[in-house]
């Protein structure tokens, strides 16, 4: 197999100590009080007013503001925060990038969010759904036992541009807010002018280490990013439970894979001094040959995260990393992109040897389906009664039953499809669904249709006269053990009159 190529990263320009974040194994829950547990073992960070706490999921930033010198109970909207952060991670204001968070006026649990437009200047707030909330509190917290203001937040990490899939970043932004109180008074800015100026924006630090269950684990490649190896079936597809981290249904791998190590074995390798490796991949029907991959991963030196770069020898093999060590990614035995490997169940094998011999101690072969293709999406048709109607055109749509049908192609060869959604935009940001259909386990490996007619029976009428965009979305059932990846959308564009 040709040596994968070797690719690089700028490390994050550090100007203070960082926040680091720590896993939140189960969802944290901020309508419960702070002293109920889901904080404990969270980051913490000290500012002059009091502490910020962190967590992090997958999919979610919980975030505490814990005010401890904000120690009158006035009630609405008087004391407020301003939570920044900076989108594209460039420490400069990019206008509608960068994001603040702040409260709806008279609504003190209620989150809003404004894009910055400059130092000090913002959009007003956004209507666009969210699934981020704060929830306000008035009690002790780990920190004082003196009753004070806390903010609770649950950011979603897709609004703030934080991914934990990065393959080549320990996941980070950078942040700053701002608290007041009217009892008694004061208004706090972390750092300083910090919404006219991001140079000094504090890090922040996001962790993807979840405790996975030893159960769960493989006995040498523990899981494949957060997806453990033992839900992966002979057919090299994962299945997890529905409240696990990543919420997978017979889903094949694309992507750069993390192939993460079970940690208790790989401790005892360590101590034992077997810390030799080789690991070997298959394609489909074909033989073993040595997977060659050089990565970098951030390893914490006790006050910042210091990149460090990985590659086998020079004969193709690879040296374990201290267990005891704090890296971005624990127990990292490989990282390797698969954009390059055609489609099909591969296998992959990673064996360790006794010390510095050539003699396999023990080894773990691995089933992977590797499926980097998106589906294919077609608009077939679009017919008005038997005629066809052409992109661009100016149709008019008589009395009901009067309307449009089309034939749409979401297909994807290897069985991968998710979801299919066809839906049509028009006016200021409307829309209406025509078809839709998502993935079951009882569709086995879903390659999806090709010519289907929608609406299946009679037609399909728009809700006013209007431009119109059809769309047509197909999502792949594909991972890279972070997230779900691929997808593929045309459109056409028309005019339909009601006449």
């Amino acid at each position: 197999m040709a040596k994968l190529r070797n690719l690089s990263i700028t490390t994050p320009l550090l100007f203070a100590l960082p926040l680091k974040s720590t896993w939140a194994i189960s969802p944290v829950d901020i309508n419960k009080p702070i002293m109920d547990g889901d904080w404990e073992g969270a980051g913490s960070l000290k500012f002059t007013r009091g502490f910020v706490l962190a967590k992090n999921d997958a999919n979610f930033l919980y975030l505490t503001l814990d005010v401890v010198s904000d120690t009158g109970n006035d009630t609405g909207t008087n004391d407020y925060f301003w939570l920044t952060f900076d989108n594209n991670r460039d420490r400069a204001i990019t206008a509608n990038v960068d994001v603040n968070y702040g409260l709806y006026p008279g609504q003190p649990n209620k989150l809003g969010k404004q894009k910055y437009l400059g130092p000090g200047r913002w959009t007003g707030l956004l209507s666009d759904a969210s699934n981020s909330a704060v929830v306000q509190e008035f009690g002790p917290s780990p920190n004082s036992e003196v009753s004070h203001r806390i903010w609770k937040f649950r950011i979603e990490l897709s609004e703030i541009n934080v991914a934990l899939s990065w393959p080549l970043s320990t996941p980070y932004t950078y942040f700053g807010f701002r608290v007041k109180s009217s009892n008694p008074s004061f208004t706090t800015d972390f750092p300083g002018n910090f919404y006219k100026d991001f140079t000094k924006l504090r890090q922040l630090v996001l962790s993807r280490k979840p405790s996975i269950p030893s159960k769960d684990l493989g006995p040498i490649i523990g899981s494949i990013g957060l997806i453990p190896t033992t839900k992966i079936n002979a057919q090299g597809r994962a299945t997890t439970d529905s409240t696990y981290y990543h919420f997978v249904q017979n889903a094949a791998f694309g992507g750069t894979l993390n192939l993460i190590g079970n940690r208790t074995k790989l401790q005892s390798l360590y101590t034992a001094g077997n810390r030799k490796y080789l690991v070997e991949i298959a394609p489909p029907g074909g033989s073993f040959s040595k997977l060659i991959s050089n990565w970098s991963n951030y390893r914490w030196n006790g006050s910042t995260y210091v990149l460090e770069s990985f590659a086998p020898s020079s004969f193709g093999y690879y040296q374990l990393a201290n267990p005891a060590s704090d890296y971005s990614i624990d127990d990292l035995l490989i990282q390797f992109p698969t954009s390059g490997l055609l489609p099909g169940l591969y296998r992959v094998k990673i064996s360790f040897f006794v010390g510095t011999s050539y003699n396999v101690l023990e080894s773990q072969e691995e089933k992977i389906f590797i499926d980097n293709h998106v589906p294919a999406t077609i608009i077939e048709s679009v017919k008005h009664g038997s005629s066809e109607v052409s992109a661009c055109a100016i149709e008019t749509i008589g009395a009901a039953p009067d309307g449009l049908n089309f034939r749409i192609t979401a297909n994807d060869p290897e069985g991968n499809l998710r979801g299919v959604s066809f839906y049509a935009t028009y006016g200021a940001g409307l829309s209406t669904g025509i078809y839709s259909e998502n993935y079951a386990p009882a569709m086995g490996n879903w390659a999806g249709f090709t010519n289907k007619l929608v609406p299946a029976s009679g037609n399909w009428r728009p809700p006013q006269s209007c431009a119109y965009s059809f769309v047509l979305t197909a999502t792949a059932r594909t991972t890279d053990g972070y997230k779900w990846m691929g997808r593929n959308t045309i459109h056409r564009n028309l005019t339909l009159l009601l006449g």
